[in-house]
């Protein structure tokens, strides 16, 4: 199993956006989807129950490839599921 490694950067954004660490850290484990992103980074994504507003959201955490790690760089949700969500990409 990778190492997650999260940034200070991320970290600071998952407070602030009230997500939590072990849902970060499930979701770069075991995501539904992974999609390329630019500049060589991968994003994990999920579909999510927020807890804190009680909608159904998509989780998603832009990572990049480190050694042995995944390095998660930054995560977000969002209510915009069809915007990003691939019907086509399994993980």
């Amino acid at each position: 199993m990778r190492r997650v490694i999260i940034s200070d950067h991320a970290r600071f954004e998952m407070e602030r956006r009230q997500i939590a660490e072990e849902t970060v850290r499930e979701v770069v484990l075991a995501p539904e989807q992974m999609v390329p992103s630019a500049k060589g980074r991968t994003v994990f994504q999920s579909r999510i129950d927020d807890p804190v507003s009680g909608k159904r959201m998509l989780l998603r955490v832009v990572t990049e490839e480190r050694q042995d790690a995944r390095f998660v760089v930054t995560a977000y949700q969002t209510s915009r599921i069809g915007k990003y969500w691939q019907p086509e990409v399994e993980p």
